[in-house]
């Protein structure tokens, strides 16, 4: 997450505030855009030395495909512990709603996951450790910002983070084609929620989740909290070939 490229992750980046930017280079000969225009006034607000470079310069320093003429370097995003996740708020002073990411090790469909979690609200993310697709240039860039707007926790297991968050009192809901009861049937709960899929061991279930069946036909209209979970992120991943999307 210290190399952010595209512009609008690099927009979100520089409108969030929330670490330092380093540098801001753009590449010489981009036709004249709003967006740009926008970039390039955030950066004077934050004291950000921009650097107009050749284009083969950008591109070879570039670790995406297609960086849009615009890269910025800054401070990674520290993970945070799992109790800071818990403890955060959502909208409208609403608990902690947090998405639990198991078994994606594409970049591309963990970008696209955060985006969609944050359009639904999600306040923090939980990600294993070892064999998984982390924060990275792919990752900001397909998030298109929204890795600006979320906290990440970095767990060396996620069975045993689902009993820590169990036992801090997050109610987890399970996400599972072949679950017995709809998502849209789940009560009303207050305090902390975590959403994961259910592509898992099934000593998983036993204990920390409640498993709703979902449909991955995403509804037009994408209400905030899990719901809004369930309608944008099983459509966003049908297409992955990854057994564990979420």
């Amino acid at each position: 997450g210290d190399q952010v490229e595209g512009r609008r992750a690099v927009l979100a980046l520089l409108a969030a505030g929330r670490r330092p930017v380093r540098s801001l280079w753009l590449a010489e000969g981009l036709d004249p855009s709003p967006q740009l225009d926008e970039i390039e006034a955030l950066a004077a607000r934050r004291h950000v030395r921009v650097e107009t470079v050749p284009r083969s310069r950008l591109a070879a320093a570039a670790r995406t495909d297609a960086p849009q003429g615009v890269l910025a370097r800054a401070a990674p995003v520290d993970p945070v512990p799992l109790e800071t996740l818990v403890a955060a708020e959502g909208a409208a002073g609403a608990g902690a709603f947090l998405l639990v990411v198991a078994g994606v090790t594409d970049p591309h469909n963990l970008g696209g996951l955060l985006r969609s979690a944050e359009c639904a609200g999600v306040t923090g993310v939980v990600l294993p450790r070892h064999r998984a697709a982390h924060l990275s240039p792919t990752v900001a860039k397909v998030a298109a910002g929204a890795i600006e707007h979320l906290d990440f926790s970095l767990v060396g297991g996620i069975p045993s983070a689902l009993e820590r968050l169990s036992s801090l009192g997050v109610w987890t809901l399970g996400l599972a084609s072949e679950g017995a009861v709809s998502l849209y049937d789940a009560p009303a709960v207050t305090g902390p929620v975590a959403v994961s899929g259910c592509g898992m061991a099934t000593i998983w279930l036993s204990a920390s989740f409640v498993t709703y069946s979902v449909s991955s036909a995403a509804s037009n209209t994408i209400p905030r909290g899990p719901t809004g979970v369930a309608a944008v992120l099983p459509a966003g991943v049908a297409a992955s070939p990854e057994v564990s999307s979420v």
